[in-house]
């Protein structure tokens, strides 16, 4: 298996520093060690990496279902960060100092995959990314209201955790605060109007009442293992802790908002606005993409694909009697088909896509994820600047179900053209299964269970769109159209994000772009403009992990013939969690070999 060029920095790293090498190699197996020591050496080295990074960030820990450190928050101090990169290194050492000969194709891969993520890591803090760790799409401001959503409350130590973390808070607010400050001093800041917008969400969550705050959900019910007494007591501590501490501090961010960081807002919206702004998009590029693609090359296959989207769109337009794309757009905004009716109805719309997207599921995958699922609406307090719909994943005990999140914030005026789409992409086949599966994994480690990598995991779920159509759904054309214009959305991206963050575009011509080319709703075109200015790079993952997740199923048919089955197709592009591209387009070229090899041995012993 090809080892990533990225690893380059893991090598350099481990030759040039003699004190560090000397270490790993002492804590590490003797260079003559056995395959069975060496593999105990890693594994051993795996848990104790998934274990520290737990406690490092005891957020994702109990987003997970660890509840070992549910009354912890991270340490969010210059300090603390640097030492977890110095303790990462040292990993990246220990790692790099265990020879792979011998292990099997998972364990190298297993290995490969963490020297890559280590070495990444050491390569982001260049761009000091802990400077600017608040935008409009989230933030220490938003972290807390949507990690007690995905908590369980099930005994008086979940509230007494819950109450422990509340009185943390304040501390982390002014460690982000200082961290700000920091930023502001080194010329990192977002663009000042994403800032007001920013503001905005942070007063509406400071106002509240304590007992109406998203932090006190847990006091809504009580389960009976949580006996009266202890009920009256957490009620209190947990109401005084929201309005004597968190609320003021939260009230105390915004102060700063307005009055320090808002001000000192850069006034253009990409990234190359930073010193260095041109190096750090390059880098976000090839760790969005797993891909050395650079910014121009991105920018065309954008263009490209959004004709190629246009021309089908225009097939479609034409055969239901109209004669160009712009008056089929028109009528839809005024057709009332085309939009629910209340936030219900949209809601309604989803789930009726997906009942027989799941039935069909055996026909498509050998392997069926076992967690739950369900569709829900977007907490209040993000719906006026969340995306049209996300997936939350749940935990792989089954605790807590995924949840295809729908934003029903102006309903009546979302489209229900584009609903099947979304609902493929964002549940099933899309996230809810892909990520299912890879927390479901037995036989790796725990840290390739989780997260992963964008361009796999949002190119998955594009994939999943347009595995819709290959299978025979969108039988209505407008659904059909809503496809289109979905994938046509994802082509945008690449446009527009290399647009503004490369070459200088405004804003205003990332949103000309978008209805110069699209039907979106205008409610979303704003959101999604400002997400791309907010998140350099991230818009890229989509359609160019589509792209590459569709060339290897392109060639593995080809190759393949007769002899090709789906099922086993997808099975092997889930079946190791979310990989890089690279990575994973070797998997596929290796399965491939090995059904030829297979079919031509059945064919000599005929």
């Amino acid at each position: 298996m090809r080892i990533p060029a990225i690893l380059h920095l893991a090598a350099l790293a481990f030759t040039c520093v003699p004190a560090l090498c000397a270490q790993a190699l002492s804590t590490g197996p003797a260079p003559n060690a056995s395959l069975e020591d060496r593999r105990k050496a890693l594994n051993d080295l795996f848990q104790q990496y998934w274990d520290a990074r737990l406690e490092n960030s005891p957020e994702f820990a109990s987003a997970i279902g660890d509840k070992r450190f549910n009354d912890k928050v991270s340490d969010y101090s210059v300090r603390a960060i640097n030492a977890w990169l110095a303790r990462e290194q040292d990993f990246l050492m220990k790692l790099a100092a265990i020879d792979p000969t011998g292990l099997t194709d998972q364990e190298k891969t297993s290995r490969d995959l963490l020297l890559r993520r280590l070495a990444e890591h050491q390569e982001a803090s260049e761009f000091k990314e802990w400077e600017m760790p608040v935008t409009q799409m989230g933030g220490i401001y938003a972290t807390y209201p949507q990690l007690v959503a995905q908590l369980s409350f099930q005994s008086v130590k979940d509230y007494d955790d819950w109450i422990a973390r509340l009185h943390a808070i304040p501390k982390a607010f002014d460690q982000v605060t200082t961290n700000m400050s920091i930023g502001m001093d080194d010329h990192r800041v977002p663009p000042k109007y994403l800032l007001e917008k920013t503001l905005d969400q942070v007063k509406e969550l400071a106002e509240q009442k304590p007992e109406d705050s998203p932090l006190a959900m847990p006091l809504k019910h009580f389960p009976a293992s949580v006996p009266a007494a202890d009920q009256d007591r957490i009620r209190a501590e947990m109401l005084d802790a929201i309005g004597k501490e968190v609320l003021p501090a939260y009230k105390r961010f915004a102060r700063f908002l307005e009055v320090s960081y808002i001000p000192a807002g850069r006034t253009e919206p990409g990234i190359s606005a930073l010193p260095d702004g041109a190096q750090y998009y390059a880098f976000l590029i090839r760790r969005t993409t797993t891909t050395n693609l650079t910014a121009d090359q991105i920018h065309q296959i954008g263009l490209d694909e959004v004709k190629k989207d246009e021309a089908d769109e225009l097939a479609i337009a034409q055969k239901l009697g109209f004669k160009d794309l712009p008056s089929f757009r028109a009528s839809l905004k005024d057709n009332p088909k085309m939009h629910p009716a209340s936030a219900e109805a949209l809601l309604d719309a989803y789930r009726a896509y997906l009942k027989p997207m799941q039935a069909k599921l055996p026909e498509l995958f050998g392997r069926l994820p076992k967690a739950p699922f369900e569709v829900t609406p977007v907490p209040e307090y993000l719906e006026k600047t969340s995306a049209p719909a996300y997936y939350e994943a749940g935990t792989p005990d089954g605790s807590r179900p995924g949840r295809l999140r729908i934003d029903t914030y102006n309903a009546t005026q979302r489209n229900l053209y584009g609903v099947e789409s979304i609902a493929y992409h964002e549940g099933l086949p899309g996230h809810h299964l892909q990520i299912s599966i890879a927390q479901e994994l037995t036989g790796v480690p725990d840290f390739r269970k989780y997260g992963g990598y964008t361009a796999f995991v949002e190119g998955w779920g594009l994939y999943a769109e347009r595995l819709g159509k290959d299978v025979g759904f969108y039988a209505d054309p407008y659904s059909d159209y809503g496809r289109l214009e979905a994938d046509m959305w994802r082509a945008i991206r690449l446009v527009v994000d290399t647009g503004v963050h490369s070459q200088h575009w405004t804003r205003q011509q990332m949103v000309d772009f978008f209805h110069e080319h699209s039907n979106v709703d205008e409610t979303s075109v704003q959101a999604e403009v400002d997400r791309y200015i907010a998140w350099p790079s991230q818009a890229l993952a989509y359609k160019i992990g589509q792209l590459k997740i569709l060339e290897l199923r392109d060639r593995a048919r080809q190759e393949l013939g007769d002899r090709f089955d789906i099922r086993a197709f997808h099975d092997e592009v889930l079946d190791s969690g979310a990989l890089p591209l690279d990575v994973l387009s070797d998997r596929v070229d290796a399965w491939i070999a090995q059904q030829k090899a297979a079919g031509e041995k059945q064919v000599a012993e005929k």
